[in-house]
């Protein structure tokens, strides 16, 4: 059985081992790979692993032995799973693997907004503090979180764990998700229409999946609904939000700050508007990348392609 992974160094840049895969069939694993390439490398494949490269139509109809394709990530939208349904390939993805990772995330980015931590440290080390006439000097206003209301948009194994430390954080957590679930220990959680969130949270924090409905749902209208004082944390999918209009309200001041783990293209292009963008930070899609995360996926993934191998597939999307 031949396995190929077609761009294996986001999930393993070398800290983690293919070993467990070696004993399945003969694996090659790519560090990534070119549009261009991605027919030559996998036109022998039994077994395709991918994380972000697409997986279309008219390559899957040149796959003539590809049985499976397994997705190194819970977002399968790299995949066309029709096509690969039509021709009887199974697809699965990878749910759970990074809650606890990308809900720290959310958290550390929010934290950065309020007390911009590097900001004061970068200012320390260029010797302001020793110049400062006072025992303690602020950059910009420290924010506390305590009694402010955290709205969560998407309801799913993140979103509860966001509620869950915004909670312990003090915060006021209001829900909007189209299915209602409640949280153990937390009777004081709120459900509520996505505009009536919008209009009370002083944190916005998006946790729902890309569909057509949520496409750049964070636009100039829906931030014309939001407190002028609000933040939005994106640790989702960075298509939920139009770039032109959240970078607008930034350096407007219609909006307080953003801290973004994603973008709506990615790498981001040469004159993305939010780069730049006042009080807007960003990171390079990290929030799934702790080791721990990338680990558990790793596992997950060979566990999935071991329920294929024995005819009783899991985490099937296709």
């Amino acid at each position: 059985m031949k396995i190929v992974a077609l761009d294996g160094e986001t999930l393993n840049p070398g800290d983690l081992s293919w070993e467990e895969f070696e004993k399945l069939g003969e694996i090659t694993v790519y560090e990534r790979t070119p549009m261009d390439q991605i027919l030559e490398r996998s036109k022998d494949a039994d077994i395709l692993l991918t994380n972000k490269t697409p997986i279309r139509e008219e390559v899957i109809a040149k796959f003539p032995r590809l049985r499976y394709i397994g997705v190194m990530a819970t977002g399968y939208d790299c995949v066309d799973v029709n096509a690969a349904s039509d021709k009887g390939i199974v697809v699965t993805n990878v749910p759970e693997y990074g809650t606890d990772s990308v809900a720290q995330m959310a958290i550390a980015l929010l934290l950065e907004l309020c007390h911009h931590v590097q900001l004061h440290s970068d200012a320390v080390l260029q010797g302001e503090w020793s110049r400062s006439k006072d025992f303690c000097f602020t950059l910009t206003t420290q924010i506390e979180l305590k009694g402010k209301i955290m709205g969560i948009v998407g309801f799913g194994r993140i979103g509860k764990q966001v509620a869950r430390i915004a909670n312990a954080l003090g915060m006021k957590v209001i829900v909007s998700d189209k299915i209602k679930q409640d949280i153990e220990n937390m009777p004081e959680l709120e459900w509520v229409e996505k505009n009536e969130l919008l209009q009370r949270a002083d944190v916005i924090s998006l946790h729902c999946p890309l569909f057509p409905d949520t496409k750049e749902m964070i636009n100039k209208e829906s931030i014309a609904e939001m407190k002028s004082s609000a933040f939005i944390i994106n640790t989702s999918r960075g298509a939920l939000i139009k770039d032109t209009d959240l970078a607008e309200a930034l350096n407007n001041g219609n909006i307080a700050g953003a801290g973004l783990d994603v973008l709506s293209v990615e790498p981001p292009i040469e004159g993305n508007p939010l780069i730049g963008a006042k009080n807007c930070i960003i990171t390079p899609h990290i929030a799934w990348a702790t080791k721990e995360a990338r680990g558990r996926l790793m596992n997950k993934l060979l566990e999935n392609l071991k329920a294929f191998i024995n005819d009783k597939p899991q985490n099937v999307v296709s």
